[in-house]
């Protein structure tokens, strides 16, 4: 077992290794974990591949994080390993502090994590916990060193200053100018020149989007929740 045949076997997926590392008893992973991978879409092809899935077809609730489960279940057990999910809980997992262990992600100014190859768009389908511990890579450099910080001026109601304002942006964009963010996903995010070569679809945003805003009072009606 190696690093890059797990990921060769991830990416027949549409699935990337976003972070890996070694765990410590205070790491909160499962008994026995040796090495935890953090697993996000592969990108590009992520969003063709998973809107062709029967999940994003049959209409049913929650259907990105069924195709998680139905897809990464299975390849976890073929390794001798489990699965994690986000939506497990509660108690819920701490992928925020396990991103952070594996030295690929990092608080950004506006307080959302930022992925090293994601920017602002990085999330986390699952972690997998390996019962061996395998040789790793290197880790990433945190983009906002080098970055003129555009997230910062970017949302138009100031909702990501300070602590996050969730009332502030729901009610933003539940008014005509909060449109832009709904269909093509949060103008932070966006902003982020860490994401911009991630290739992410703006159709990818808006499905995130309308998961997080669910009151929105002018939904796409080809868009799944």
């Amino acid at each position: 077992m190696t690093y890059k045949a797990l990921q060769s076997g991830l990416r027949s997926l549409q699935l990337e290794i976003f972070g890996a590392f070694h765990t410590a008893p205070e790491d909160n992973a499962p008994s026995g974990t040796k090495t935890l991978l953090l697993l996000g879409p592969y990108e590009p092809g992520f969003w063709p591949h998973f809107t062709a899935s029967p999940e994003y077809l049959d209409g049913a609730a929650d259907p990105l994080d069924r195709w998680s489960k139905r897809i990464i279940t299975p390849w976890a057990n073929s390794q001798n390993a489990s699965a994690i999910f986000p939506s497990d809980g509660p108690s819920f997992a701490p992928f925020i502090q396990w991103a952070k262990n594996s030295g690929r992600a990092w608080g950004s100014p506006v307080g959302l994590l930022v992925h090293d190859v994601a920017g602002l768009f990085v999330s986390y389908r699952a972690a997998v916990a390996l019962h061996v511990q395998i040789d790793l890579p290197n880790t990433g450099q945190n983009p906002c060193i080098t970055c003129s910080k555009p997230c910062l001026t970017a949302c138009p109601v100031n909702a990501l200053t300070g602590e996050y304002d969730v009332a502030r942006c729901k009610s933003h964009l539940n008014t005509p100018t909060g449109k832009a963010c709904m269909e093509t996903g949060c103008l932070v995010r966006t902003a982020c020149p860490a994401g911009h070569s991630y290739g992410r679809l703006p159709q990818q945003s808006a499905f995130h989007m309308a998961a997080f805003n669910p009151d929105d009072p002018t939904p796409d009606p080809d868009t799944p929740r």
